[in-house]
C-alpha cells in the first residue's frame, strides 16, 4: 500500500528482542491469531459442538465444523479526514525469505541465534489487516513483530487516526481491543513472534508492526492472501516510522533494533519443530 508522504526517521535504541512462538493469548493486545483450535478433532468425532471454541457449530450437512468469528475485521474509514470511503480489498503478497532459523549441531556449544534487523514499523490506522499463508511448507515460518503505542507527541501530530470505534461497521461492535491512539511505537514494549504456515494473523487497527518477514532458506518465498480495507489515500492507508541502522547510527553510538531467532533442532520435521517452539 502507499505510505505516508512524510517519513518519520528515528535512531533506534540498542535492543535485541527474542522471537517466541505465536500464540493467541500472547498476541491478543495486538490482534488475532487464526488457526484451527482443535486440529485433531474431525467432524465425524465432534459429538458435542456445544463444547467447541469460537461458538463452533456443525455445518455442511454434518461434514464440517464451523468455528465462528475467529477474527474481527473493522472499517474505520468513515472517520478519515479525506472522507474517501474505504473498500474491502484482497491482495496476494509473494514474500521472499529475508532471514532463516539456524539448526542445532552436535557440538556441546549451542549455535548463536540468527538476528533480523528491524528498520521500519508501519500501521494501518483505519483498518485491520489479515495475513493468511497459502501452502506454506512445513519448514517455513514468518516473523510477526509488533509494538504498543506511545502517547501522542508533536512529532506525530500530522498523522490522522480514528477517534473511536463508534463508526465501525457492524462487525466492529464486538471488536475486542481499544484503539491504540496516535503516538509513535513504544520500542520498550516491542514483541516478536514466530508463526508457522498453519497460522494466520490479523493486525489490529492502528497496531504498529513490521512489514512481512518470511523465514526460510535463501531463494524461497512465502505467499500470503492479505485482506483489509483501503481508500487509496497514502497517509490514511499506511503510516511508517524508519529507524537508523548500524551504519547510520554509528555516530550516535547506536547499533539498532534486532530480533533473535533461536536455532531449531530439526527444521525439516514439522512435529519436532512444533515441540521445540512450544518450549521456547
Amino acid at each position: 500500500m502507499a505510505s505516508t508522504a512524510k517519513n518519520i526517521m528515528l535512531t533506534g535504541p540498542n535492543l535485541v528482542v527474542k522471537a517466541v512462538p505465536l500464540t493467541r493469548d500472547a498476541f491478543a493486545p495486538f490482534g488475532d491469531v487464526i488457526a484451527n483450535p482443535q486440529p485433531d478433532l474431525h467432524p465425524s468425532s465432534a459429538t458435542s459442538v456445544s463444547l467447541l471454541p469460537f461458538d463452533g457449530i456443525s455445518a455442511n450437512q454434518g461434514s464440517a465444523i464451523k468455528y465462528q468469528h475467529v477474527s474481527r475485521q473493522i472499517n474505520l474509514y468513515p472517520q478519515a479526514p479525506s472522507a474517501v470511503p474505504g473498500v474491502s480489498v484482497m491482495n496476494i503478497f509473494v514474500c521472499a525469505s529475508r532471514t532463516r532459523i539456524g539448526t542445532s549441531s552436535s557440538s556441546p556449544s549451542p549455535p548463536p541465534a540468527t538476528t533480523f534487523p528491524v528498520r521500519v514499523l508501519e500501521r494501518h490506522p483505519f483498518t485491520t489487516q489479515t495475513f493468511i499463508p497459502l501452502s506454506a511448507p512445513d519448514n517455513q515460518y514468518y516473523l510477526v513483530i509488533v509494538a504498543p503505542t506511545l502517547p501522542p507527541a508533536d512529532v506525530d501530530s500530522n498523522l490522522p487516526v480514528p477517534a473511536n470505534l463508534t463508526t465501525a461497521d457492524q462487525a466492529g461492535t464486538s471488536y475486542p481491543r481499544p484503539l491504540p491512539g496516535r503516538g509513535l511505537p513504544d520500542l520498550g514494549g516491542l514483541r516478536a513472534f514466530i508463526a508457522t504456515g498453519k497460522q494466520a494473523v490479523t493486525y489490529g487497527a492502528g497496531t504498529w508492526h513490521a512489514p512481512m518477514v518470511a523465514v526460510g532458506e535463501p531463494g524461497t518465498a512465502l505467499d500470503f492472501l492479505v485482506v483489509q480495507f483501503a481508500n487509496g489515500v497514502g497517509v490514511e492507508d499506511c503510516q511508517e516510522v524508519y529507524f537508523k541502522g548500524e551504519e547510520e547510527g554509528e555516530k550516535d553510538g547506536k547499533q539498532g533494533i534486532a530480533v533473535a531467532l533461536t536455532p531449531l533442532s530439526k527444521p525439516q520435521d514439522a512435529g519436532t519443530v512444533g515441540s521445540r517452539l512450544a518450549k521456547l
